[in-house]
This record gives C-alpha cells, sequence and structure tokens, in this order.
C-alpha cells in the first residue's frame, strides 16, 4: 500500500461528525513527522466523497485555507452538515477530535 492509500484508508474510519489532525494521521500511518506528506496526499485525494479529506485540520484546529475542493468556505460547509461547529475557520478539537 502506498503512503497515500495509508492516509485515505485510515480517513475513511474517522466518524461523520469528527476531525483529526495532519499529524495525527501521520502518526497512526507508521510515519510521525510526514505530516506535511499527508496535507499534499489529501490535495490530490482521488475520491473526495469516499475520502472525507473534510475531516481534517491543522494542529490547533484550522480548516486548510488551501483546501482541494472548494476552498475553506466549503470545508466549512462539509463539517457543518456534519454537525461541527466552525467558528472564524476553527474547529474546538476539545470538542470535535476523534480519538480512536
Amino acid at each position: 500500500m502506498t503512503f497515500s492509500e495509508s492516509v485515505y484508508e485510515y480517513l475513511k474510519t474517522v466518524p461523520k461528525g469528527k476531525v483529526v489532525t495532519y499529524g495525527m494521521i501521520a502518526f497512526a500511518i507508521g510515519h510521525p513527522r510526514a505530516s506535511r506528506q499527508v496535507g499534499n496526499a489529501l490535495h490530490h485525494n482521488p475520491t473526495p466523497v469516499v475520502v472525507p479529506c473534510h475531516r481534517v485540520v491543522n494542529r490547533e484546529g484550522r480548516l486548510a485555507p488551501e483546501f482541494a475542493f472548494g476552498g475553506m468556505d466549503m470545508q466549512a460547509s462539509l463539517l457543518r452538515s456534519e454537525g461541527v461547529e466552525v467558528v472564524d475557520g476553527y474547529v474546538d478539537l476539545n470538542q470535535y477530535l476523534w480519538r480512536e
């Protein structure tokens, strides 16, 4: 399995209404220092409906300013449709961070 495929498979396990960080994904797939590569893989996500890349935020809960599938407003809209509150481009990680 390629690095990107590992990212996509992990992300498919994140439930609606929850978010994870780039670093969490990198750690979970065995590459703890590869959070930027996770972002790159998500930017090239071939199936954004199947792989919910909108559920990924940075370590501070900030949405992706360059969200590849419609920008930050689209990411916020997708998260809100799942019940995640987005305020000024941020998600409250204390409330919405997914912990396996």
